[in-house]
């Protein structure tokens, strides 16, 4: 037997073969993790207002029609007071399309026009 050899074969690569140079870039396949997309999906393929009133949506389709963030949803969700609705169906939270299109009516009539920077809230421009 001979010493310092170990267990290693012909087949095996060596730590730095196996990890890459330390100059390089590429990162080895083995130690990166797939992540979720955690940013806006794509605008709805379906129009909201022609589906039935009793159709459920999922998450990602209920943040498809209302241009927020699954993340941002599953925050709201947690707000048993938020103005859109939702229910769990086995597990998994749904959206009624009727609740969606309420939430959107409500947004739309409760936004104001952007203000300039120098406004006030009564009126008087600030003073430079």
């Amino acid at each position: 037997m001979v010493r310092g050899a170990g267990m290693r074969g012909k087949d095996e690569k060596t730590r730095v073969e196996a990890l890459g140079s330390p100059n390089s870039r590429e990162m080895p396949r083995a130690t990166k993790r797939p992540r979720k997309n955690r940013g806006v999906p794509p605008p709805a393929t379906f129009d909201v207002d022609t589906l039935p009133v009793s159709s459920n949506l999922t998450v990602l389709e209920a943040a498809a029609v209302i241009r927020r963030t699954p993340g941002a949803l599953e925050q709201w969700r947690r707000d048993p007071n938020h103005p859109l609705k939702w229910r769990y169906v086995d597990g998994r939270p749904l959206y009624r399309v009727d609740a969606v299109r309420d939430y959107l009516a409500k947004c739309d009539k409760t936004t104001k026009p952007p203000q300039p920077h120098n406004a006030r809230g009564d009126g008087r421009a600030i003073r430079p």
